[in-house]
């Protein structure tokens, strides 16, 4: 399946490991580099306005979807080419999916790990086919990943986890 929108799940602060950052912004070059459309979450900061700066630095588009509540926390981001400001968190993850063919997931927080487990409930239910990509940067979810391993040794995946998800260690990998 040809990838025409990404969807980037990340943080909307940039950790403390400034590889962290460094990839966001490679995987902006990436995707801007590759004719694909960034669909992200509106905002201007953190790993979330690194990946937009980067496509648009780099002559992308970028699709950004931010619920009311966090225009104030995330700081929308009014540089984009398109924003959407929405209702709320419910609305703004369907939409996130609803305009994207494939999932990125880059370093973040509770947010970044529900939109997540949400993507690949959706997929276990057959409600979308979304590939997801998890870009494992200096091993931030190694233990994530063992215990989604642990998960299906134990018989509670439907399905083998790697023909939902593809764990990539550096942004390059996503596009081979």
């Amino acid at each position: 399946m040809e990838i025409k929108s990404l969807a980037v799940f990340c943080g909307s602060k940039s950790g403390n490991n400034p590889m962290f950052e460094s990839d966001a912004k490679i995987l902006g070059a990436l995707i801007a580099k590759h004719n694909i459309k960034l669909v992200y979450g509106g905002g201007n900061r953190g790993m979330m306005g690194a990946v937009a700066d980067s496509v648009l630095e780099n002559n992308g588009l970028v699709l950004g979807i931010i619920p009311q509540l966090l225009t104030e926390w995330e700081q929308q981001h009014e540089g984009i080419s398109e924003l959407r400001v929405v209702e709320n968190m419910h609305v703004r993850k369907r939409m996130l999916y609803e305009n994207s063919d494939a999932v990125v997931i880059l370093p973040g927080g509770y947010g970044t790990l529900d939109e997540l487990f949400e993507v690949l409930t959706w997929n276990q239910l057959s409600i979308h086919h979304k590939r997801v990509f998890i870009l494992n940067t200096a091993n931030f979810y190694g233990h994530l990943i063992e215990h989604l391993k642990k998960m299906q040794a134990e018989g509670f995946l439907y399905h083998d986890i790697s023909a939902t998800v593809t764990i990539v260690s550096e942004p390059g990998e996503i596009f081979e």
